[in-house]
């Protein structure tokens, strides 16, 4: 059985400043304790089923999973799913292959319909139907 290790919740004690240090930390701890894949969500606000509130801590997917490229050796990294509505394909293709080449083949890529109305219309990404985004 492989087992893999999701994190939702960038509110931690020492705030903002102390969120890299964290992170290469659980990353360490990931990898000590024989997971496979460490994974993040692709949200630009927290998301209401954390309990926390929009305005909590909360990076971008890719540029965090590429300091935690750089900070382990073994672990598969990925986003849970990627909103297809939150870059342009060719980009994300771009984004997604520069991760594989620097994490040495650990990129994993999964796409999602990006369900969260609230993130797209505060950040004034277009929010096209349901239909149209699957």
């Amino acid at each position: 059985m492989e087992l893999g290790i999701h994190v939702p919740v960038f509110d931690i004690d020492g705030g903002a400043t102390a969120i890299a240090g964290e992170l290469a930390r659980v990353g360490a701890a990931a990898e000590a304790s024989g997971a496979t894949w460490l994974s993040f969500m692709d949200h630009y606000f927290q998301i209401e089923p954390t309990g926390l509130p929009a305005e909590a801590n909360m990076l971008e997917g890719y540029t965090t999973l590429g300091y935690l490229a750089a900070h382990t050796a073994r672990l598969d990294l990925g986003l849970l799913v990627t909103g297809v509505t939150y870059r342009h394909p060719g980009l994300l293709a771009k984004i997604v292959t520069t991760l594989d080449v620097l994490s040495g083949g650990r990129a994993v890529l999964g796409i999602g319909a990006a369900w969260f109305e609230r993130e797209h219309r505060g950040l004034g990404v277009p929010y096209p139907s349901t239909a149209e985004r699957f």
